[in-house]
């Protein structure tokens, strides 16, 4: 008998997370088992307050080819921690509504804590006895999830940081005054998009000069050896720095200018790493100096969205769909790359309970020149997923994206 399936959208979106969501919604409507596809209003949060629509039915072919390529979560999304007592009335409130939706397969796409969502309930469905098959579908720009060669949305993220700051580069290099110019980009632990910059570069030597990730200690003493050295080299010095900076103790540098907020999961809101650099090396070397945080634009510019990001995404979205068919439940769509030259991957899938929870940091051997670089391995690793420009519609010299109707 057909079921229907449900996806929902959470966390941080990414310039590809739609393309995730086109995956699911394009492979469930060509499968026979599953008879509609609705998609949860702002997540699981939303879906529990009655919001859902159907996604077979409201959406065109045109609608769809255009939602691949939209950035941000088209169904909206939610940072909603579920329960971790599985005996909470949550969860069997859930599962009714499920149950009258006749829903049969549940799809959740998102980062680490969107993974625990998934492990929370295909264990509960186990514990319950229930059929419906969970399956995470992986994206983050901070490309932080285990047991995956990447995540998509990272290639995208690290293509607008490649690009913007080797744009950054060539402004800052049109004076012939002393100046540093501090590039904020986003990362609490992991360093992976801030090691993006490093794409920037067209040749050796060339800037950023200078490139701090969380996984090292930051030293401010240390910080200001390194500025004045380069400074004695070049005239334009860019750094870039992650937004989660942090010292020997573990006390992030933002904190050192302001008291820092929690989210709703008790993660520190980073911000104001920058500004607090740029007032040190003014201080400190008295030479013009400013900072610049690229904060949001890194996740929603579609613009500078990789092509094969955009159909790694889509792969994501559609292997999700044909795990679940095949009776696969509390497991997550991973990557697994099977060559560097040419590159080439395949979609497997992993134990989400392993996943979730779980960090994988910015490898200590690709950071060199003494925690201020990175190494030739990680643009090996990285240089594949920026490639290619997918074929936008553009009216009126501007990008046509899908905007949800209000209900």
């Amino acid at each position: 008998m057909k079921k229907n399936a449900i996806v929902g959208q959470s966390g941080g979106p990414t310039a590809v997370i739609n393309a995730s969501l086109y995956g699911v919604i394009k492979e469930g409507m060509a499968q026979a088992e599953i008879g509609r596809v609705y998609g949860m209003l702002n997540g699981i949060e939303g879906f529990m307050s009655g919001n859902y629509m159907d996604l077979t039915g409201n959406l065109t072919e045109e609608e769809l080819e255009l939602l691949k390529l939209t950035p941000a979560a088209y169904l909206g999304s939610c940072r909603y921690k579920l329960p971790d007592d599985l005996s909470s009335p949550f969860y069997p409130a859930l599962f009714e509504k499920f149950r009258a939706m006749d829903i049969g397969y549940f799809f959740y796409i998102g980062g680490n804590d969107s993974m625990d969502t998934v492990s929370k309930l295909s264990r509960y469905a186990a514990h319950l006895g229930s059929p419906i098959r969970f399956i995470g579908i992986p994206k983050t720009i901070d490309n932080d999830l285990i047991l995956t060669d990447h995540t998509p949305g990272y290639g995208s993220a690290a293509k607008y940081v490649a690009d913007t700051v080797r744009e950054i580069v060539l402004d800052s290099s049109v004076y012939q005054q002393k100046s540093v110019t501090i590039i904020e980009l986003m990362g609490r632990h992991a360093g992976w998009l801030t090691a993006a910059s490093a794409l920037a570069r067209k040749f050796d030597g060339d800037n950023p000069l200078l490139i701090y990730l969380p996984e090292t200690d930051f030293e401010f003493e240390r910080f200001a050896s390194d500025v004045k050295a380069a400074l004695n080299n070049h005239n334009s010095v860019i750094i870039c720095i992650s937004e989660g900076l942090s010292d020997s103790k573990g006390k992030f540098i933002c904190e050192y200018a302001d008291e820092v907020r929690l989210d709703t999961f008790g993660h520190k809101m980073l911000t104001g790493s920058g500004k607090m650099l740029e007032n040190f090396v003014r201080d400190r070397l008295g030479v013009k100096v400013r900072s610049i945080e690229l904060n949001v634009n890194q996740r929603c510019s579609g613009m500078l969205a990789s092509a094969t990001d955009i159909e790694e995404s889509v792969q994501a979205g559609s292997e999700g769909v044909k795990a679940a068919l095949k009776g696969i439940t509390g497991r997550m769509v991973a990557f697994h790359r099977t060559g560097n030259s040419p590159y080439s991957m395949e979609c497997i899938t992993v134990d989400v309970n392993e996943v979730c929870n779980q960090e994988k940091l910015f490898p200590a051997h690709w950071i060199c020149g003494n925690g201020t670089d990175i190494s030739p391995e990680f643009l090996e690793y990285a240089t594949p997923f920026i490639q290619g420009e997918p074929q936008r519609k553009i009216e009126s010299g501007r990008p046509v994206y899908l905007y949800r109707k209000e209900l």
